[in-house]
């Protein structure tokens, strides 16, 4: 046997049991080895395909963490449409539909009731059990071909399990974003002041429609699968074909049931319209289907929806409560966030304290006053919002609320930027929330990982003054974490070690985990890719910054006014002397010929076959340098699609010579 077929063979068990392991943990919740020996295969499989290519199979699961760069989705048809289904509010128009069914077919029908989950409808392509495609609904006969951007999504199997499948179907489902990330999505955006995710399902859609396919796998975006299409008769049932594919390894909600008569569908509509808010995923209604194949074939369709199947939607479930009193909360970045007290109201089967107002303006454009009777309502979201006031009760001498102007924790005077929705309070050194915030966020999975800190650890240290910054969690002793309440000395060791450990945490989570403003993990990735350590990420011009991808005014200004000040400075010394990861491993370009040598380049606009970041790195192994701004020492423009009229105009009038895309691969390869 060859070292090839013995790498072959490798790669291949290690496929097959990284497939098994995910099935097991997503679709059984079965969790067989501990998430380090996981993680071990994983990144051991990474590396075999990085050394062998030609050997890396087309739906490994190594793509489930994403990376790939689309520039356009192609259009692609659908095999068979993807056809909306008629909407009704009322029980009235249900016994209705299902007198028009018994009269076409003559007989008692079973129906199959399912919840109507408030997401994205996509359908999955397979072909000898091996996915191949992954496409939006588009307008019923084309969509949007997001087979990248699907492999990242764990629910949907990149091999089928089991036997019995046709070589060729599809299966059609609805891919989600689970309320628990979305909440966690928009308290990260309003800490960084950033504009709110208006409901789950647009927050899904954005996600599938991202070009880079490792941000649609940061989402952990879910998907129920809940139709079947092939070319060949496979089941006689609806309900059958939903007990197949869920053995086949396809994620099905449990929640649907057979329905003999209009009777049972009522009943289910009626047990779910509060029940449903119990499930991890926005649902708006109920879509109630014939469960016969044969029944659905004979009743057909009309031009836009099947005569077999109708959706029953259910209204927004709203109250009227009186509003007590607004708190102002101050979070991470300074922002302060009013959020609505309320009469206690029983609302979508809970009972409702709090609504989200979001800020001043929203105050405003509701014309909020204490005392009044506001209309509370929760739909998808998750947290119940104030949706208008009851002006006819409002009490006589009531007054508009005045937002405060001083910081409600520390009493500095609150700042707001022009064109921002919220006021901040800029004394981040000294507001104790957003020392602690800060802190928790430093901490957290996503950032240095520390293990054996939470947020009543850190009140702890907080209060007995042991911490007031990142770095001084390293100057922490043994005895000082013993004298803590509660705090045995096992707990305190495994502190000690834990942070300890994240010292080898890498640098895009440690820039992350400085919390600058509006530097997300996906930011701090690309600013650690283009700037590979402390030193060229604090020297940084704005120019630089801005001629990064996904970097914009914001960022660099953010990133800038981060570094001006020397509280930072002091603080990212401290941890950078603690012996923190300030450094990009590998991230220089290896050099393939000295062609370039001399010349600089100004890359601008969206490319077809490379991304900006992958031209930026061609022209460093060929000696080149890529600077951000266009001046007469400019010996080259790549153009792409869409770029600004102005850098255009400006390199024509300098006489600056303009490469397309094509014509500066040319170039390196001549």
């Amino acid at each position: 046997m060859t070292p090839e077929t013995d790498t072959a063979q490798q790669m291949q068990q290690l496929t097959e049991r990284i497939n098994y392991l995910n099935y097991q943990y997503y679709q059984n919740s079965i969790s067989e080895v501990p998430d380090v020996e996981f993680d071990r295969m994983l990144k051991q499989l990474q590396e075999l395909e990085e050394k062998h290519p030609d050997l890396r199979q087309p739906n490994s699961p190594t793509l489930r963490v994403g990376g790939t760069i689309t520039k356009n989705f192609k259009t692609v048809y659908h095999k068979w449409p993807m056809l909306s289904l008629s909407n009704t509010y009322s029980e009235e128009d249900l016994r209705e539909f299902d007198k028009r069914v018994r009269k076409a077919i003559g007989e008692e029908i079973e129906y199959v009731c399912e919840q109507k989950f408030d997401g994205v409808a996509i359908s999955l392509t397979y072909e000898n059990g091996q996915f191949v495609q992954g496409a939006t609904r588009g307008d019923g006969t084309r969509g949007d071909d997001i087979t990248a951007n699907v492999r990242t999504i764990h629910d949907v199997p990149l091999q089928v399990h089991g036997q019995g499948f046709p070589d060729l179907f599809e299966v059609r489902g609805e891919v989600f974003l689970p309320l628990q990330v979305f909440e966690q999505l928009n308290t990260e955006r309003e800490e960084a002041g950033e504009q709110l995710l208006a409901n789950p399902r647009n927050a899904a859609s954005g996600t599938l429609k991202q070009q880079d396919s490792a941000i649609v796998a940061s989402r952990k975006l879910g998907c129920f699968s809940y139709s079947f299409h092939s070319a060949t008769n496979s089941f006689d049932t609806h309900s059958e074909s939903l007990q197949a594919i869920q053995k086949w390894g396809f994620k099905v909600s449990d929640t649907w049931r057979k329905c003999s008569g209009i009777e049972a569908v009522l009943a289910y509509i009626n047990e779910w319209e509060t029940k449903r808010f119990d499930l991890p995923i926005a649902t708006d209604g109920v879509v109630v289907k014939v469960n016969s194949y044969a029944l659905q074939e004979e009743l057909g369709y009309t031009a836009k929806s099947p005569r077999w199947a109708i959706a029953y939607k259910y209204a927004a479930m709203s109250a009227a409560t009186r509003l007590q009193g607004i708190q102002y909360q101050v979070g991470r970045t300074g922002a302060v966030t009013p959020v609505a007290l309320l009469e206690p109201v029983l609302l979508a089967g809970t009972v409702v304290k709090r609504a989200s107002v979001h800020n001043a303006n929203e105050i405003q454009r509701l014309d909020l006053r204490l005392g009044d009777t506001v209309f509370v309502e929760k739909g998808g979201e998750i947290i119940p919002k104030i949706t208008g006031v009851d002006f006819e009760k409002r009490p006589a001498d009531s007054q508009p609320i005045l937002y405060p102007t001083e910081c409600p924790a520390c009493g500095t005077p609150l700042v707001r930027t022009e064109g921002e929705a919220h006021f901040y309070c800029p004394n981040d050194e000294g507001c104790p929330p957003q020392i602690k915030a800060k802190l928790e966020h430093f901490i957290s999975r996503k950032a240095m990982n520390i293990d054996g800190l939470g947020p009543e650890t850190i009140e702890q240290l907080y209060k007995t003054e042991l911490v007031r910054n990142a770095a001084d969690l390293y100057d922490l002793t043994f005895e000082q974490l013993v004298g803590l309440e509660r705090m045995g000395e096992k707990s305190a060791n495994n502190i000690l070690a834990s942070l300890e450990k994240s010292k080898e945490t890498p640098y895009a989570r440690v820039l992350f985990a400085l919390g600058i403003r509006f530097v997300g993990s996906t930011v701090a990735k690309k600013l650690a890719e283009q700037l590979p350590d402390l030193e060229a990420l604090r020297g940084a011009t704005y120019e630089e910054l801005l001629a990064i991808n996904e970097i914009g005014d914001r960022i660099a200004n953010s990133i800038i006014q981060y570094f001006q000040n020397p509280a930072h400075v002091q603080l990212v010394e401290r941890l950078k002397a603690s012996g923190l990861n300030f450094k990009a491993e590998n991230t220089a370009p290896e050099m393939e010929s000295e062609k370039l040598a001399g010349s600089t380049f100004v890359i601008s606009g969206v490319f077809q076959s490379v991304s900006r970041e992958e031209l930026q790195q061609l022209i460093q192994s060929h000696g080149g340098k890529v600077v951000s701004s266009i001046s007469a020492k400019l010996s080259y423009l790549v153009a792409g699609d869409k770029m600004g009229p102005a850098k255009l105009e400006k390199a024509g009038k300098l006489g600056i010579k303009i490469l397309t895309e094509d014509e500066f691969l040319a170039l390196i390869q001549e």
